[in-house]
């Protein structure tokens, strides 16, 4: 099937986006591939989870459906932290449910001296975390853990703290289709969607170096929420993120 006869049948099940998208990661497709891709775009499936692709702060992902999709939301969280970092100098770096490893990655790839550990409690996720890191040739500076928030145990201490952890409370009508395809492991958490949050503030007081920084992706209208969590576990709030919304996106505290 020729790239014109692709994009049309594509076109109508998705919409020219997808269609474009889909047709310039896959130049060559059979007519059932392109079939078999129509079926789940009528389905609503997201265009990143039908080619295995995402882009994030420059870099190419590999992501499936045991992973969240890198989104442009947690780029606030990346530039957050790359903005203090502007000096070169060896840092340690945490990452609590990595995921994809899309937020480490970038770090590692955007700050000189940078390494570090990614934790998930997901071994399916670990597998495409580690795959990434592979890809981008980061394996001297990451290694990975089968780990979850609370439990996490390190001899080290880490100069920087990131997480993009499950912070939508069950029973949330505001999410959306797309998260259908996502695993619920990595959205939804107990407590109104704050129980990661709670695990976090009380587990990374261990693991956190002197004049160290945790960096917080959180969701909408929780920021007051997750200040006085980690208020009450003794972190200090320094500031607010926005993301391009103009909504408030990432938290940071010291200890």
């Amino acid at each position: 099937m020729n790239i014109n006869q692709a994009f049309a049948i594509l076109q109508k099940s998705g919409g020219v986006r997808a269609a474009r998208i889909i047709t310039e990661k896959h130049k060559n497709m059979s007519f059932f591939r392109v079939m078999r891709y129509s079926r789940l775009l009528k389905r609503g499936m997201p265009v990143a989870k039908i080619i295995h692709s995402k882009w994030f702060y420059g870099l190419e992902f590999y992501t499936n459906k045991h992973t969240l999709d890198p989104r442009p939301d947690t780029e606030t969280l990346v530039s957050a932290v790359i903005n203090d970092c502007r000096e070169t100098k060896e840092r340690r770096i945490l990452d609590m449910g990595t995921g994809t490893g899309c937020i480490i990655c970038a770090l590692c790839k955007n700050i000189d001296g940078l390494t570090g550990v990614a934790i998930d409690k997901s071994r399916r996720a670990l597998r495409v975390a580690n795959k990434n890191i592979k890809k981008f040739g980061l394996r001297d500076k990451i290694r990975t853990a089968h780990a979850d928030f609370g439990k996490f145990q390190s001899n080290e201490k880490f100069d920087i703290i990131v997480s993009n952890p499950p912070y939508i409370k069950y029973g949330d009508i505001r999410v959306n289709d797309g998260a259908r395809f996502d695993p619920k492991i990595a959205l939804y958490a107990k407590n109104n969607g704050m129980m990661a949050y709670e695990q976090i503030a009380k587990n990374a007081i261990n693991l956190i170096a002197d004049n160290g920084k945790i960096y917080l992706e959180i969701g909408i209208g929780t920021a007051n929420q997750v200040i006085k969590i980690f208020d009450y576990f003794g972190w200090k709030f320094e500031r607010t993120e926005k993301d391009l919304s103009g909504l408030n996106r990432v938290l940071v505290f010291t200890r």
